[in-house]
């Protein structure tokens, strides 16, 4: 064998070699690509699967939050309702009584009067102090 048949050998044999890794090298990124789109595919179907839990899940928050906001509403009619009829006893109550002692009801409003007044220009007073 001369030397120049050994060397077409040993680089036909390199040759051969280097075909076989670099299909191997093909290969593993045929695989990796696959691996890598199973993954992708898993993680999408994942993500549908929380989407469709979460949805009845937001839609019962939503009901809770509306039904919340309608008992709130009612609650504050039931209060401004109730805070109406106080006063409109109180004001009937003040009524007759101003119509039974009308004397003393000039006197408690002429008192009544003085004190707003004094307590006004007190604080006035005050104020221009500072």
């Amino acid at each position: 064998m001369s030397i120049q048949t050994a060397t077409e050998k040993v680089a036909t044999s390199v040759r051969n070699l280097t075909d076989d890794v670099l299909q191997s090298a093909q290969d593993a990124v045929q695989t990796t690509r696959n691996v890598a789109d199973h993954s992708l595919d898993k993680a999408q179907e994942g993500v549908q699967a929380l989407r469709r839990q979460a949805d009845p899940a937001i839609d019962d928050l939503a009901a809770r939050a509306q039904d919340l906001a309608a008992r709130s509403i009612g609650y504050c009619a039931e209060t401004s309702a109730r805070a109406r009829r106080q006063f409109q006893q109180a004001a009937d109550v003040t009524g007759k009584y101003v119509a039974e002692q009308p004397g003393k009801s000039m006197v408690i409003a002429a008192a009544s009067g003085a004190v707003l007044a004094t307590l006004v220009l007190w604080m006035g007073r005050r104020r221009s102090a500072y």
